[in-house]
């Protein structure tokens, strides 16, 4: 228990240096709420371009209690219109007119977006208190180690990139961190949870290496979305293929964990109704049972990519099907999912012979857990 704090507190320690550094350059943003909206040529308001004249009352910063009043355009474009209402609270984007700010004159304020983080804290509690609820203590431990990742992500994996770290090694470290910390959490201190950790580990490491030969050899761009074009715009000087490949192993990380955390718990109940098994005997039980795993785990991972590329794959009813699977993007998703289902097939016999060993030669094991 001792070890795991101190790799807990080492980490809480850590990740507020990468944060500080990453944090420079990030343009300052205030709250605001809508306190009336008026339309300019509003005969035409359902024909397009129309212009919002919005007053708005800064609800933060140092010009907390001022009302600015910033133009809205509407173009009919769902995906960039911002449409307001009386009541609203946004997002304001600041810019300096000057070196030295003294009055609300010396800032223009924009209108960035709609606010939305009370809705996700909201439905944030009641995943949480469903967890706690349906899980008890393990779903305390879920928690515990939802945020730790998280934490790993945005204060480590992240600045690391952004400080011109390879992506590659830092998901990989990233997500060996995460399971080191999720399945001592939730399995304890034993030979099944270091068993099921050096499998992930071993799956990760395949995943990045079979990311980088898909990137390489179908000339992959690493940029499938918008999101890749605004963040070259800023940084142009990042790695986008080894930004694609970091993100191909993370989003196979979930499904590695559950995988090698099934295979080794159901060789370690074996092994404790029967100890009179062999290795060999205790590898071809985990094997038969990770082979029932195999196809629900590579059906999920594929089914998660099209969920989030769905509007992609109504795309191909409009466009030639041999243009359509050449296409970047699309390549580009279907060579993430078959990344991390091969993945997952390697990750079930790694596993399975990691586990047998290393079950059947522990004596005595320290079962701490949360």
């Amino acid at each position: 228990m001792k070890k795991f704090l101190i790799l807990i507190l080492l980490l809480f320690f850590v990740c507020p240096v990468f944060v500080c550094a990453s944090q420079n350059n990030i343009m300052k943003s205030e709250t605001g709420i809508v306190e009336n909206v008026s339309y300019e040529d509003a005969d035409d308001i359902n024909q397009g371009n129309v212009k919002q004249e919005v007053t708005v009352k800064v609800l933060t910063g140092n010009f907390k209690g001022t009302e600015r009043i910033i133009d809205n355009m509407l173009t009919g474009n769902p995906a960039y219109d911002i449409n307001l209402s009386r009541g609203d609270k946004v997002i304001l984007h600041t810019e300096p007119v000057s070196e030295i700010v003294v009055s609300p004159d010396d800032v223009n304020f924009y209108i960035a977006d709609i606010k939305r983080v009370n809705q996700i804290w909201i439905f944030t509690g009641i995943f949480f208190a469903l967890l706690v609820l349906v899980g008890k203590r393990k779903g305390v431990t879920s928690i515990i180690s939802i945020i730790s990742t998280l934490a790993l992500i945005f204060f480590v994996m992240m600045p690391l990139i952004l400080s011109g770290f390879s992506p590659v090694t830092a998901s990989v470290i990233t997500g060996i961190l995460s399971t080191l910390i999720t399945v001592y959490l939730v399995g304890g201190f034993n030979a099944k949870s270091t068993s099921a950790i050096a499998g992930t580990a071993l799956s990760l490491i395949l995943a990045g290496i079979l990311s980088l030969a898909a990137i390489y050899f179908a000339h992959l761009s690493g940029f499938a979305g918008e999101e890749n074009m605004f963040l070259y715009a800023v940084r142009p000087d990042l790695s986008f293929t080894g930004i694609l490949s970091a993100s191909i192993i993370i989003a196979a990380l979930g499904a590695l964990m559950d995988t090698s955390v099934s295979v080794a718990s159901t060789i370690n109940e074996i092994n404790e109704t029967d100890k009179s098994l062999s290795v060999k005997q205790l590898f071809t039980s985990g094997m038969n049972v990770g082979r029932d795993i195999i196809g629900t785990m590579s059906n999920t991972l594929i089914l998660v990519y099209l969920g989030s590329s769905l509007p992609l794959v109504l795309l191909s009813g409009n466009i030639d099907l041999n243009k359509f699977f050449n296409l970047n993007q699309v390549a580009t998703e279907i060579l993430s999912a078959l990344t991390g289902s091969i993945a997952i097939l390697a990750c079930v016999p790694l596993t399975a012979i990691i586990a047998a060993v290393l079950i059947k030669r522990s004596k005595h094991e320290t079962d701490f857990k949360f």
